[in-house]
């Protein structure tokens, strides 16, 4: 009888415990980045009442008979599949769209979660609503990230400012169409881009091609930084261009793809800019327009006016000069055995024996999950499947308080033989 109430009180215990994975399951249903856990039972040890016979020549052979001494709980396992999305619109909450985990650093410990509820701090530093640092990689002078080196805390400071890029190449493309003007006169296209020195200053460079021969291929190149107003050559001559072709033939052939100019680069102001003609084209056009633009690898000095995550954790600022520039990007930890990580309590994991060491990577490369801003992952518990699993651990308990009630009954019986 002992042995059958002791058998019960394990079988109370074990599911006392159920209960209470099932109970921290169901309050956590609205935890954004929660991973819900499941029980596993498994027999204790049997007591061995007969030992099993090997057959003979004359009798075959019997099982062992055995009684067992009650149930345990095997293990407490974590349920890691994804959780469903839930939108924000909140720039700053990021969810995990697949494998992964956001690695936090906290006092002097480094932690890992799957609640991407993040803000800034005073300082600009991504942080947690408890005030972790979130790590990723900051980007060098010029806006780089080497994603092999160390991980640190993520800044997005408000007072960001570009640096003014000084120009060093003006680029003019698009075609010149060679035709003669309709009352003979030369064809004049003028096209302009701009030139900014060290400290953001700008000013525009006006390019002047005039072509004289009716489909000729040569043409005189001017400039000037003063926007022209008439007619004619600008005040400075920077050379000729010619397109690959035959005028003299009948009738006139343009190849107009091939451009070749006799200077490199002007000077403005004592700073040299290179003259890039290399997509301008000279083809005849049916219109007797051209369409050229220009454009320049400058920019003013700029500052932050908004950012962004992208998907693979690259933090984008945009500025007022119009350029965009990397701020950082998010590092995301890959586990061998991310069930191994041991729960540390606000939604936060730390590494175990048997979890494995962490890998940083890139979201959305070699396995990891992408990043989608404005979103957080919701709790993956399913409530139906806990009710159930309360209903089950109900009965159970019930029916092993049974096994420890009728025990007591046959005890008593027993002690009734005396009287």
């Amino acid at each position: 009888m002992l042995r059958s109430m002791f058998s019960g009180v394990s079988g109370l215990r074990s599911h006392q415990t159920m209960m209470d994975v099932v109970g921290n399951n169901i309050a956590n249903v609205n935890t954004a980045g929660f991973k819900s856990s499941g029980v596993v039972f498994a027999d204790t040890l049997s007591q061995l009442t007969k030992a099993a016979g090997a057959p003979t020549e004359v009798s075959g052979g019997t099982n062992p008979s055995q009684v067992g001494l009650g149930v345990r709980v095997q293990a407490i396992t974590q349920n890691m599949t994804q959780g469903s999305a839930q939108a924000t619109g909140k720039s700053t909450d990021l969810m995990l769209s697949g494998d992964g985990m956001f690695a936090i650093q906290q006092g002097d410990g480094t932690f890992y979660t799957r609640n991407g509820s993040f803000t800034l701090d005073a300082d600009g530093s991504v942080v947690t609503n408890d005030g972790g640092y979130v790590m990723g990689w900051r980007p060098d002078a010029e806006g780089n990230v080497n994603t092999n080196g160390q991980v640190t805390k993520l800044v997005i400071p408000s007072d960001a400012v570009m640096p003014a890029k000084a120009t060093t190449e003006g680029t003019i493309s698009g075609n010149l169409d060679n035709t003669l003007n309709a009352d003979g006169t030369a064809r004049e296209v003028t096209s302009s881009f701009k030139v900014y020195d060290e400290q953001g200053n700008m000013q525009t460079v006006y390019m002047r091609f005039t072509n004289t021969a009716p489909k000729g291929n040569d043409w005189t190149v001017t400039w000037d930084t003063t926007p022209p107003t008439e007619p004619g050559a600008l005040a400075n001559a920077a050379g000729a261009l010619n397109f690959d072709g035959n005028s003299g033939a009948t009738p006139p052939t343009v190849d107009g793809e091939k451009a070749t100019a006799d200077f490199t680069s002007i000077t403005v102001n004592g700073q040299a800019v290179d003259v890039n003609l290399d997509s301008l084209t000279g083809f005849v056009g049916t219109s007797g327009k051209s369409n050229v633009a220009g454009k320049d690898n400058g920019f003013p000095i700029g500052s932050l006016t908004s950012y962004s995550f992208g998907t693979d954790g690259v933090i984008t600022g945009s500025y007022s000069n119009g350029y965009k520039q990397t701020l950082g990007q998010i590092a995301i930890a890959s586990f061998n055995n991310v069930a191994g990580l041991r729960k540390e309590g606000n939604s936060l994991y730390s590494v175990s024996t048997n979890s494995g060491a962490p890998v940083f990577g890139i979201a959305g490369d070699a396995g990891r999950g992408t990043i989608l801003a404005g979103s957080l992952e919701m709790s993956n518990v399913d409530l139906s499947a806990e009710f159930t699993n309360l209903i089950l651990a109900q009965r159970g308990f019930q029916a092993n308080s049974r096994i420890i009630s009728t025990s007591d009954d046959i005890l008593q019986e027993l002690v009734n033989l005396k009287r």
